[in-house]
């Protein structure tokens, strides 16, 4: 009975030493534990260079080049930079500095796919739409781009941010060659319609009307300068245009008239003639 009491009596007494220890060696908030003693810590951007002692308190030294901390610590190192490869599709956003680590951000056009304590760290490309599919919404640094089908009678190659109509070749009053797809748009023939040689022809008339009339005015002056000084040569240059079907195209005639003012004003006309042919 005495031999169970005493055994009892030193498990108490071991547990009551334990306690005393373990509490003890509780460090505060800004203190860290080592050997057995609690040292206060190294505010951050500085580290440890030597602990506490019973007579001494924490040697702290600035981080080195390139080393950070960010926090209130009891580290003999400091943590090294990261750095933002642009093979893992980064860029710097923030420089590292004694107080804080590297921040990181994609490249443009890609999109961080692993962020950690603010800064990414791994990147990819976005997405590209393909032919038939237009950007439904376009990519962010933080999300990928989102791509949506057309529908029949609209296309897109794939860049477009929404579907664009096909052409109607009929209401331009040309023949369609090529029926237009999601991906392609339809193709229409290149022969000019009425509507266009009309509009062709009716400036052309006014071009005449205006040669035309330019011509008779420079006769009239010349013959009215003729009576002072006969003898004066002068030019008259008369237009026309015809359009041709086999070419596609019109063609301008045009004939210089060589005049010699006299008393009494005498032509020598069609002494050449030139063919110029105009583009579509």
């Amino acid at each position: 009975m005495k031999m169970q009491l005493l055994l009892i009596i030193l498990c108490i007494v071991s547990i009551a030493f334990l306690y005393i220890e373990h509490a003890c060696c509780v460090c505060a908030s800004a203190e860290y534990e080592i050997n057995g003693h609690c040292c206060h810590m190294c505010a951050p951007g500085n580290r440890v260079l030597w602990h506490c002692t019973v007579d001494t308190s924490t040697t702290c030294v600035s981080c080195s080049a390139s080393m950070y901390t960010d926090e209130p610590n009891g580290l003999e190192m400091c943590f090294s930079c990261s750095t933002c490869d642009a093979g893992d599709g980064l860029r710097i956003q923030k420089a590292c500095t004694r107080l804080s680590n590297t921040i990181c951000e994609p490249l443009k056009g890609f999109f961080c796919m692993v962020r950690k304590k603010g800064s990414c760290k791994l990147a990819v490309k976005h997405s590209q739409c393909n032919p038939g599919e237009y950007i439904q919404q376009k990519g962010t640094a933080s999300t990928d781009t989102v791509c949506g089908e057309c529908t029949n009678g609209t296309y897109s190659d794939g860049t477009f941010t929404a579907c664009q109509t096909h052409t109607i070749c009929q209401s331009m009053g040309r023949k369609q060659i090529e029926t237009g797809t999601t991906s392609s748009d339809a193709k229409c023939e290149h022969t000019p319609n009425g509507t266009v040689i009309g509009s062709i022809t009716g400036v052309v008339v006014v071009v005449v009307i205006v040669v035309i009339g330019v011509s008779v005015t420079q006769f009239v002056i010349f013959k009215h300068k003729s009576k002072a000084r006969p003898g004066i040569k002068f030019t008259v240059k008369i237009a026309h245009f015809s359009y041709s079907k086999s070419l596609n195209r019109f063609i301008i005639h045009s004939k210089y008239a060589f005049c010699i003012a006299t008393d009494r004003a005498q032509h020598v006309t069609k002494h050449m003639q030139i063919e110029k042919t105009s583009a579509n």
